[in-house]
């Protein structure tokens, strides 16, 4: 039982219970006002009615029903390749990224270079990253024409920002302790760098870079609208002439190639930052159980037999 005597002032009125405080209060109606008012300004200005949003889910549906894809061989011949073309440019796109990316980021890390040096840096990758890569494929179409070239530049150069900024917090966040160690051994500037820095910053840097060739695959498809090559202009042509089941077989094998390509860049970059490798699939199955190991069976042999259809389809002479 407590005594009112040897309580502070400010609980011996309330029988010994403290006073929820009143700041944290305050702060999450600040917070909550600031996400919905904005939120309601948002979907007035864009004159989002009640009417469109019940009917919204219909219209999609519509749609989506008549995007059953056409798995014919002159489908497939035509798409396919156009997908690959998106899966090369986002590839040299993520490598001109990385290339150029990679000595900016030490020029742009505070640790490492004076104020001078990396305050012109960092606001050069802003610059590059605030632009988006629609817009600088509309930029450099002039000069470079339409085609898959442009896209990669775009690409390559929007890439050059992300990564710059990315690797360069990379660096900044680095043990000092190999620095101090290289230093005291009589190392210079590059040597620091060189044997301090970079090993501690690749295995991070590097799974960004394949992080990016993720994002650069989506962007590259979108890229094909402006005419910057890519499975983008390949859909936008199928969709004007309303063939929405050759439209489906362009979103059906860029979903799957997008799949493939982040499930295996997900495991590389796993196995880059933790250091050591994952059981692989076999090592998986024996310890799975019954159950599980044939419904692995069953999706190995869909998948053999959907790669089997697909070399047919491509060999094949279109019809």
């Amino acid at each position: 039982m407590s005594h009112p005597e040897l309580l502070p002032p400010d609980t011996a009125a309330t029988g010994g219970r403290l006073e929820a405080p009143v700041g944290p209060k305050v702060f999450r109606a600040v917070i909550t006002v600031a996400i919905i008012v904005p939120a309601i300004w948002s979907a007035v200005g864009l004159e989002v009615s009640i009417d469109r949003l019940l009917t919204a889910p219909g219209d999609v549906w519509r749609i989506v029903r008549q995007m059953n894809p056409d798995l014919s061989s002159e489908a497939i011949q035509r798409a396919l390749p156009k997908v690959m073309e998106s899966v090369f440019i986002a590839w040299v796109g993520t490598m001109i990224g990385a290339f150029f990316s990679f000595p900016l980021a030490f020029f742009a890390a505070k640790n490492v270079t004076p104020p001078s040096v990396n305050t012109g840096i960092r606001q050069l990758l802003n610059g590059i990253r605030a632009v988006p890569e629609l817009v600088l494929a509309i930029f450099l179409i002039p000069g470079t024409g339409l085609g898959a070239w442009t896209g990669t530049l775009a690409l390559g150069l929007h890439s050059i920002g992300t990564l710059g900024k990315l690797s360069s917090e990379v660096i900044e966040g680095i043990d000092e302790g190999p620095v101090e160690a290289v230093a005291s051994a009589g190392g210079g500037h590059i040597a620091r760098m060189r044997f301090a820095v970079v090993p501690q910053v690749m295995p991070t840097i590097v799974a960004y870079w394949l992080y990016r060739f993720e994002i650069n695959i989506r962007a590259s498809a979108v890229l094909g609208v402006v005419g910057a090559g890519g499975i983008g202009a390949e859909l936008v042509a199928q969709l004007r002439f309303r063939q929405f089941d050759r439209a489906g077989t362009v979103l059906f094998l860029t979903i799957l190639t997008v799949l493939i390509i982040d499930t295996i860049s997900a495991r590389v970059r796993r196995r880059i930052i933790s250091g050591h490798a994952e059981p692989g699939p076999v090592a998986k199955l024996q310890k799975a159980n019954n159950p599980q190991r044939a419904l692995a069976f069953v999706g190995m042999a869909i998948a053999i037999a959907f790669v089997v259809f697909i070399i047919i389809q491509l060999e094949a002479p279109p019809v």
